[in-house]
């Protein structure tokens, strides 16, 4: 097995952001910046290719690398992302453990201004639509060939860029359990994250519940009221917003998802 890393990002400009992620394998990386361009650079550890597109939003970015890629296993990954290993032996490691993976999330640590605040691992195990909420795409390595045959994507209405700001990991996700796909955790550690900043997180804010409504309309769409309870009990003591606000937003969410409304289309009831 051969492993590529699939990088999404903005603005760049060269492939100095290797050097910021200590990235030594095969990669591609999808820019999104506002021309259409595309690199590539060998280096001793492998091949670099940067597609530059004038696209906007993040799966978007995410499968146009994956229609790039080449490997037989693909780690995603952002550009806050720094590997603690340059050849990433463990991910390959570990889908030899685990013959019938086709999807395994990885340990991350999470840092803010240099400093690691949260370690994030999980021991070996199945994860279920039950559980897989709590994953990401950067902590997500695929079998190509698993994710080609059920032709599986990312969704183009979430995430950074997108009409709802975030949830495009959560919807593939749960899109590749009801392909039938097998998805494990591992405890193996990929690296640091910095959380310094974000391109979509803002707070707790109207936004944001109105996006997670949104979200559980698509991914939940038999289970999404009594799923927004769970979010609501989650998230009530991290927002100075009223218990009548949140729900009255994720309703709202719900709502504006069957017309595909914005949040500023939709007009939530503050």
């Amino acid at each position: 097995m051969d492993l590529e890393v699939l990088v999404a990002t903005m603005q760049q400009t060269d492939f100095s952001l290797t050097e910021k992620m200590n990235l030594r394998q095969n990669a591609v990386i999808a820019n999104q910046c506002g021309r259409w361009d595309y690199q590539e650079q060998k280096t001793e550890y492998g091949q670099i290719r940067m597609l530059s597109t004038d696209t906007k939003g993040v799966g978007v970015n995410r499968n146009l690398a994956m229609q790039l890629a080449r490997a037989d296993i693909l780690l995603f990954a952002d550009d806050d992302i720094a590997y603690y290993e340059d050849d990433l032996r463990g991910v390959l490691d570990a889908f030899q453990t685990l013959p019938d993976a086709d999807v395994i999330f990885f340990g991350i640590d999470m840092a803010r201004n240099g400093e690691v605040f949260e370690k994030r691992r999980d021991k070996v195990k199945r994860v279920h639509i039950w559980n897989s909420l709590r994953y990401g795409t950067c902590r997500m390595a695929v079998r190509r060939e698993s994710v080609m045959k059920e032709r599986l994507c990312f969704s183009t209405l979430f995430g950074g860029g997108c009409i709802y700001g975030c949830g495009e990991d959560t919807a593939f996700i749960c899109d590749c359990l009801r392909a039938g796909l097998r998805l494990y955790s591992h405890d193996y550690a990929l690296g640091v994250c910095a959380k310094d900043s974000s391109s979509w997180f803002s707070g707790y804010n109207e936004k944001y519940f109105f996006d997670r409504g949104a979200l559980l309309a698509c991914v939940f769409p038999k289970a999404k009221h009594l799923i927004k309870w769970y979010f609501v009990w989650r998230f009530s003591r991290k927002t100075e917003l009223p218990l009548k606000a949140i729900v009255k937003h994720m309703n709202c969410g719900i709502r504006a998802f069957r017309e595909r409304k914005s949040f500023e289309e939709a007009l939530p009831v503050k």
